[in-house]
């Protein structure tokens, strides 16, 4: 399968149902008056975890994302359905991102993780709701809220506890095959890893965590050049990373500047990862002059180098045992292998939101243009945007509204006279006295 670990996709949320204008019409019941029903509740688009999926291949093939509409209000006092949320589902790890801005919406590491992507449209309000003393049959209602839209950018960073690094053909792939059940494509040519493979490393019945073999690093990954500069972002989570050097010296390559070129292309990349914990590993003890090289590997690491040898299996367990005891060392007050669950134990979902601020009506400002005035407010516009202009009722009942919260005011402040153009948004208005 081919692994994608980025994406952009599209996503909108349904608009909000229409109200109804409607009124009783029943043989015996004399002046039945309004009966509209509200709209309905447009579905929003919701951005979840599936434990199942590993990459972002889907979105490679679908990139827009639409929910349904809310259903429209009927007579009676019927109210229109609410419309079914869309559920993408996405790998663990996934990272969403404002599209437009370098802005993380939500990091979903965890199986009961959720966002929210797009928040669907409020339904609109029918006749009924705007029944009064002096208005007993009211022949507008409110249209429903248009659902919210936006181009978002997902990152997937695997999520494991130990992250091989090292030079291509160091023999990360033939590591993880031997420490787990994972079987990445292994030749003698560089980048045979072209994509991060996932293992689980059993230590003994009980004792299990993840490691994660990333694609070889070269120098300038940190940069773009080779292949690291697009798979080091899958190291970031990782709690322990394992330097895997050849100690051989058959690819002619020293295995010393090899090591330091790994530390160095970590710390350019991101300068976390040069304070995460490490366990350096001389690999290829089974060939010649690596015991010779191990030892001055030691030196220049400056800490304990554990020799293996992958294809025999030398040195195998020790650093299997080595890695589980450093992990256990990090961990704080929960298990190694519970990755993406919360302490608490619960299954309820963990859901993230985009905050968004619906503007007040009274939120608002008045503008001097050629032809007259311009009202300036989202809120304001968002409101005037869900209503019949071509109703004459519903022009009445917003002037209204307007001289209550202090619209028309802040107009005759500004200077308006009788016949002047006042635009809000797309719709303009003449004002008259």
């Amino acid at each position: 399968m081919q692994f994608v670990d980025q994406a952009r996709i599209f996503v909108s949320a349904g608009d909000g149902g229409d109200g109804a204008v409607s009124y009783r019409r029943e043989k015996f019941v004399p002046a039945g008056g309004p009966d509209g029903g509200n709209g309905g509740q447009g579905g929003s688009v919701i951005i979840a975890v599936d434990p199942g999926k590993t990459t972002l291949l889907d979105f490679r093939y679908r990139r827009h994302y639409k929910a349904e509409r809310g259903e429209n209000g009927r007579g009676k006092r019927q109210h229109g359905r609410n419309a079914s949320d869309l559920v993408i589902k996405v790998p663990p790890g996934t990272v969403v991102y404002n599209d437009k801005k370098d802005q993380v919406f939500a990091d979903l590491t965890g199986p009961r993780y959720r966002l929210v992507a797009a928040a669907g449209g409020r339904g609109g309000r029918g006749n009924a709701v705007f029944t009064t003393p002096t208005r007993r049959t009211p022949t507008f209602a409110e249209n429903g809220e248009v659902g919210e839209s936006r181009w978002l950018r997902l990152e997937l960073k695997l999520i494991a506890d130990v992250g091989l690094v090292g030079y291509p053909n160091a023999g990360k792939s033939t590591l993880l095959s031997v420490i787990s059940a994972a079987r990445p494509k292994i030749a003698s040519y560089p980048f045979t890893t072209l994509a991060p493979n996932l293992g689980v490393v059993e230590v003994e019945t009980g004792k299990s965590f993840v490691a994660a073999d990333i694609p070889g690093l070269i120098e300038g990954a940190h940069a773009g050049v080779g292949l690291g500069h697009d798979f080091l972002r899958h190291i970031e989570r990782t709690r322990l990373l394992v330097h895997v050097v050849d100690c051989s010296g058959m690819e002619g390559r020293d295995p010393i500047q090899d090591f330091y070129l790994i530390r160095e292309e970590l710390r350019q990349f991101d300068d976390k990862l040069a304070l995460t914990p490490y366990i350096v590993v001389g690999n290829k003890l089974d060939l010649p002059d690596s015991k010779a090289n191990l030892a001055r590997l030691a030196a220049a690491a400056g800490k304990e180098v554990i020799g293996i040898s992958a294809v025999t299996k030398q040195g195998v367990s020790e650093l299997i045992y080595k890695m589980w005891h450093k992990l256990a060392e990090l961990a704080s007050d929960r298990a190694i292998d519970e990755h993406t669950e919360s302490a608490d134990g619960k299954d309820e979902p963990i859901t993230f939101t985009i905050p968004t601020r619906r503007s007040s009506l009274e939120d608002f400002r008045v503008v001097t243009t050629d032809e007259g005035f311009a009202l300036v407010g989202d809120g304001l516009e968002q409101f005037i945007q869900r209503h019949d202009l071509s109703n004459h009722e519903t022009l009445q009942w917003l002037m209204r509204l307007f001289r209550e919260i202090g619209i028309i005011d802040a107009l005759e402040k500004a200077g308006v006279e009788d016949g002047d153009i006042i635009q809000v948004g797309e719709w303009e208005f003449e004002y008259l006295v």
